[in-house]
């Protein structure tokens, strides 16, 4: 393990649910400040780092569709969700002296930037952690699909998933106590077998964009940066 990062820029997608901590619902504010500790360290590191934040926590659009609901109009709730989960965790960093952005893929220019490719690239070269918003901006895509989109847009060196386990693993290691955790993967071995770490579309895209996903637990207090530089617990999905 160096004690330099591997990468000089990356994307870390942070699930809703991760925010929520123990609650039930909404923002737990100490997992929060905690989630932004961890991000503040990588900056220090030197690494550039854009953050894509799901709203799981809030609402899931497809929760109106499996009761009769309109698919479009629940996934615009969803994506609100998650304007309010960037806008805590770039309260998070702020607090921290990290000079943040959030840039939404729906427009909102009251609470925030709305994104563009050029500004998102314009903020993390000024040093800025860029927080994206909003998923995709379109309905029937996850916001892990927005991870891998944005990663390929801003030119990221690797795609981290911060889950509630330190990797993938054969099946849930929650329910299954025999469960065991794969080190390594490629992308085609993670759609043939159908290992629910990601949905479809987004291990498609970062393969073919050749981009890593690298799998870790966002609840272990310095993991984030250990994993940077070579260390940790974590699955490595990779072409490479």
């Amino acid at each position: 393990m160096s004690s330099q990062p591997i990468y000089k820029r990356v994307l870390l997608k942070v699930s809703g649910e991760a925010l929520m901590g123990s609650q039930g619902f909404g923002i737990d504010v100490t997992v929060a400040d905690r989630i932004a500790a961890d991000i503040a360290d990588a900056r220090r590191m030197g690494v550039d780092v854009g953050i894509v934040v799901g709203g799981g926590n809030i609402f899931r659009g497809v929760a109106v569709a499996s009761k009769g609901g309109d698919r479009v109009t629940g996934d615009h709730m969803g994506m609100l969700g998650t304007v309010i989960n960037a806008l805590a965790l770039a309260t998070s960093l702020r607090k921290l002296g990290v000079d943040t952005v959030v840039l939404s893929a729906i427009s909102m220019p009251e609470i925030c930037e709305s994104f563009s490719q050029r500004q998102a690239l314009h903020h993390l070269s000024q040093g800025r952690v860029v927080i994206f918003a909003g998923g995709t901006g379109n309905p029937f895509f996850t916001t892990d699909s927005a991870g891998a989109l944005r990663a390929a847009e801003i030119g990221a060196e690797a795609l981290f998933k911060g889950t509630q386990v330190d990797g993938i693993y054969t099946a849930d290691p929650k329910k299954d106590p025999t469960a065991t955790r794969f080190d390594t993967l490629t992308h085609a071995e993670v759609l043939e077998k159908g290992l629910a770490v990601m949905d479809v579309t987004a291990v498609a895209l970062a393969q073919e964009n050749t981009i890593p996903i690298i799998v870790f637990s966002i609840h272990e207090r310095g993991g984030f940066a250990e994993i940077l530089t070579g260390g940790g617990l974590k699955t490595i999905v990779s072409d490479n």
